[in-house]
């Protein structure tokens, strides 16, 4: 989010060649405090979908709790 963006805290996740996640990972680092190869091109990509997939999950699940947990 902005707060990590702020304090150069993001995660990325890369795909693409090994030698050119190299070559940009300096540049990565100074922007982010993790930054992860994922393997080919599309890779990191699949990554990020997979993991805003679940904190999406676990959003609904959390906003259903509350929902039950007022209704009751």
């Amino acid at each position: 989010g902005v707060g990590a963006a702020r304090a150069g805290n993001l995660t990325f996740m890369v795909g693409g060649l090994e030698q050119e996640f190299d070559a940009a990972k300096e540049l990565l680092t100074c922007m982010g405090s993790n930054v992860v190869y994922c393997g080919e091109v599309g890779t990191g990509q699949a990554a990020k979908i997979c993991n805003n997939m679940l904190l999406a999950i676990s959003m609904i699940g959390t906003a259903e709790a509350m929902n039950l947990g007022i209704r009751f």
